[in-house]
């Protein structure tokens, strides 16, 4: 006879069926972090000071849980089964990005990101073995899907004009309200209005409706109470209206795709259910997503004052689709459960559906797409999906981060670059001057943070748990599939939406996932492994100890990396407050105590010490500074602020030539950095010309070919550009400025090339003549010119009307020998 699978008797030998008092500490605890997390951003490791608090406070409370666990589990902890063994496992995904620290570019973000991947681990391990639990599993359920339907009508209330009533009730445990009001709960774009709720991030925002959607539906299916029944399917427009106002295409090109894959784990009378629920609730929507939707934007726009009359739109089109589901339940489901009895029995009888379903997909993108049915929609919703192709800006571009994050992974290929390392790093790799600190994929994102070597353990590790669970699913009866399903739905819904954006860089999203992930596990098919089994007691004793001392190091790491945080915010408050140099400074040194890296923490400091030095001249306050800077660009060797703000102490202590050292030897780092090359062009004329006035030729050698070198880098980065696709935006500017034509120009004369020079300052010779630099710019041609017995006759006289004295001064340029 096979093992237990699935939930069987195993699991309530091992979990019991009574809930001790610690197990309800664990449960509370667990709920309200999970209440507190998506109202701070959805702790978004945002990669800037304002997001640290957070982050912090999060792997704190996970650290604390996780003991609260090990007090609970502690004589439970056997590893002597499959499921057991990944609670050890999991800890390979935190041990990867240990192993990148190697290599991290930026040692700061690499330990942020460790300790995410800890909490991580932590959150699913107490999954793992707390979701056992029948009861338990019910109420963290419960309470996940409550939590998600609160979230959906906050952004409601915010797109309905009442964002500062609610934010009013949340705004004592976030410091996300400002003013009031919820920060960018409603975003406002290029595109208009955007809902991005709790996330400040529509996309994002898209994915989590995306999985509560579905969620919802299931729920309807489940329930066996009428009220049940009603409160999910009361949901349904609320969240359909709200991944409209997202204006995701993303979201919309994902949902058909995880709806289909869901059809097949269910039987074909729940099939017909779930589409006929999704139909039912996606009419109820279009028919009132124009007013629902003109109101927010008006509101939002500053056209109308109250925009709450949506709310008898959404919440009249929410009981019509309760009632509906209700009745159905009632009357229609029992009816379809008799009549698809013997089509059950049959092969593929579950595929039948999704087939059908795809095909309907089609048919209902053309007629958006195609037809004058997209007339339906809001103005700007209909103008996004319309938009929809593989020509657009938004696909094109991420089509290049994941081409420049495969550049990253072959330099990098085994352990990565440290989490964070994206925006670290991206600039050194990109195909165009684009600004993100997000590679748009969490896979790429994370073969660029952990390498092959991580991306396998990873990819491992879901894997085996999805296996798993979907060879329990099938030998389960239906009431053991229902007891997970909901796991299986949220964390397929937010990975699949995570291949094209960054969902999993708000850590509560990402704590979802594993959430889910461990109630998978929980419901997994299971097997002993005789092999591994070691004596109950020295397994738990060792594993127990591991445990206990990494939460308490994450604990006491957590709290000094937050009491930095706020240390650096205070220092900076304090700047714009206060003139009291060591009233300031205390702050900041007592941040660098507690974390000697801490980027804002170094630049504050400069900050400081730079001022200091311009008023005293005091040596000590330069030396300090500059150790500061070097010391600190040693661990995060590709931030470009410290590289600026250590050029410009430099230039303030005249010491030009090792500003220019840092522009040359860092170049690479910033192919696209239009300001960059043009500092390291002029400085490099600089330096060069007074070397020929030392009569150095060497140096004068050395400096004017590294200008040339930046100046034909610029040249090909422009050449390049205009081989982007048609669709595609450059991003940042990117050209050969005045500066650069003059200086280059200068220093292919002053190296004996005439012709070379006269192209470069050709290029900008069209421009007005009225400004001196562009004056110059056409005075060195002209010499340039005569060098080489040409001559532009137009230009001269255009150059010699404005200033008759010109004449003398192109003779003198041309009599020049170098």
């Amino acid at each position: 006879m096979s093992n237990p699978v699935y939930g069987k008797k195993a699991i309530e030998s091992r979990n019991g069926k009574n809930l001790s008092a610690t197990m309800w500490v664990l449960i509370v605890g667990l709920i309200l972090f999970f209440v507190w997390a998506p109202f701070q951003a959805g702790v978004f490791n945002g990669l800037v000071l304002i997001f640290e608090k957070s982050l912090f406070q999060a792997v704190l409370i996970g650290s604390l849980l996780l003991i609260v666990w090990i007090v609970a589990y502690y004589k439970r902890i056997k590893l002597d089964d499959q499921r057991d063994w990944l609670a050890v496992i999991v800890l390979l995904l935190p041990i990867t990005y240990i192993l990148s620290l190697i290599s991290a570019a930026s040692m700061f973000f690499a330990t942020n990101s460790l300790l995410i991947q800890f909490l991580y681990a932590f959150v699913f391990i107490i999954g793992l073995y707390l979701l056992q639990n029948k009861q338990a599993n019910t109420i963290i359920e419960t309470s996940i899907i409550t939590v998600a339907y609160l979230i959906v009508f906050f952004g409601l209330f915010n797109w309905l004009g009442q964002g500062r009533t609610v934010s009013a009730i949340v705004g004592w445990f976030t410091g996300i309200v400002i003013n009031g009001q919820y920060h960018q709960a409603v975003w406002v774009d290029s595109n208009g209005p955007r809902l991005a709720s709790v996330f400040q991030y529509p996309n994002t925002y898209a994915a989590f409706l995306m999985a509560f959607l579905f969620v919802a539906v299931f729920a309807i299916t489940r329930s066996k109470k009428w009220w049940a029944q009603a409160i999910h399917a009361f949901t349904i427009v609320p969240i359909v209206i709200s991944i409209l106002l997202t204006l995701s295409r993303g979201g919309l090109m994902f949902l058909p795709i995880v709806f289909i894959i869901l059809l097949l784990f269910l039987k074909p009378a729940k099939q017909i259910l779930w589409i006929v629920y999704c139909l039912i609730g996606g009419v109820a929507t279009l028919l009132i997503s124009k007013p629902v939707t003109n109101l927010g934007q008006q509101f939002h726009l500053g056209q109308i004052g109250d925009p709450a009359k949506g709310w008898f739109y959404v919440l009249g089109a929410s009981l019509i689709v309760a009632i509906a589901a209700v009745l159905i339940q009632r009357f229609v489901a029992p009816w379809l459960e008799n009549i698809t009895t013997n089509w059950n029995t049959k092969k593929l009888a579950s595929v039948w559906l999704p087939v059908i379903s795809v095909v309907a997909v089609v048919v209902i993108v053309f007629l958006f797409l195609g037809t004058n049915l997209k007339h339906v929609l809001p103005g700007n919703i209909g103008a996004r999906l319309e938009n929809i192709n593989l020509q657009q800006h938004s696909v094109l571009e991420r089509l290049t981060f994941y081409k420049d994050a495969v550049k990253v992974i072959k330099d990098y290929p085994v352990v990565g670059v440290g989490g964070g390392a994206w925006a670290s790093i991206y600039e050194k790799y990109q195909n165009n001057p684009y600004s993100s600190r997000q590679a748009h994929s969490f896979i790429m994102q994370y073969l660029v943070e952990v390498g092959i070597l991580g991306f396998i353990v990873l990819i491992g590790f879901l894997a085996f748990i999805f296996y798993k669970y979907i060879r329990g699913y099938i030998h389960s009866d239906e009431e053991k599939r229902n007891n997970y399903f909901v796991y299986f739905i949220v964390v397929l819904s937010i990975l699949v939406h995570s291949l094209m954006d960054f969902n999993m860089s708000y850590v509560f999203m990402g704590m979802l996932v594993f959430l889910g992930l461990g109630g998978m596990a929980a419901a997994m098919d299971n097997r002993p492994i005789k092999r591994l089994t070691i004596k109950p007691s020295v397994m738990r004793g060792l594993y127990s100890s591991v445990m206990v001392v990494a939460s308490l190091i994450l604990v006491f790491t957590s709290i000094r990396y937050m009491q930095a945080s706020q240390a650096v915010l205070k220092g900076q408050t304090l700047m714009q407050t206060s003139s009291d140099f060591q009233e300031i400074k205390a702050p900041i040194d007592e941040a660098l105590k507690k974390r000697s890296n801490h980027p804002d923490a170094v630049v504050s400091l400069n900050v400081l010490l730079k001022a200091a030095y311009e008023q005293t001249q005091e040596e000590s306050f330069y030396n300090e500074d500059v150790k500061l800077l070097t010391n600190a660009l040693k661990k995060d060797s590709f931030n470009k602020n410290m590289y600026n703000q250590l050029m410009s102490l430099y230039k303030l202590k005249g010491e030009t030539d090792k500003a220019y050292l840092v522009l040359k030897d860092n170049a690479d780092r910033y192919n696209y950095d239009q300001n960059w090359y043009e500092q390291l062009i002029v400085q490099s004329f600089e330096l060069g010309y007074q070397a020929l006035g030392n009569q150095d030729v060497a140096k004068k050698e050395l400096y004017f070919n590294t200008g040339i070198q930046a100046y034909e880098h610029v040249v090909r980065g422009v050449e390049h550009l205009k081989t982007l696709p048609e669709g595609q935006l450059q991003g940042n500017p990117f050209s050969v400025t005045q500066l650069m034509v003059l200086n280059a120009g200068k220093m292919q004369y002053m190296m004996n090339k005439p012709a070379e020079a006269a192209d470069i300052f050709r290029q900008w010779i069209n421009q007005d003549l009225n400004d001196p630099t562009n004056r110059e710019i056409a005075r060195w041609y002209l010499a340039a010119l005569q060098k080489t017995g040409g001559s532009d006759q137009a230009v001269y006289d255009q150059l010699i009307q404005i200033d008759p004295s010109e004449k003398d001064s192109i003779n003198q340029l041309t009599g020049l020998t170098f």
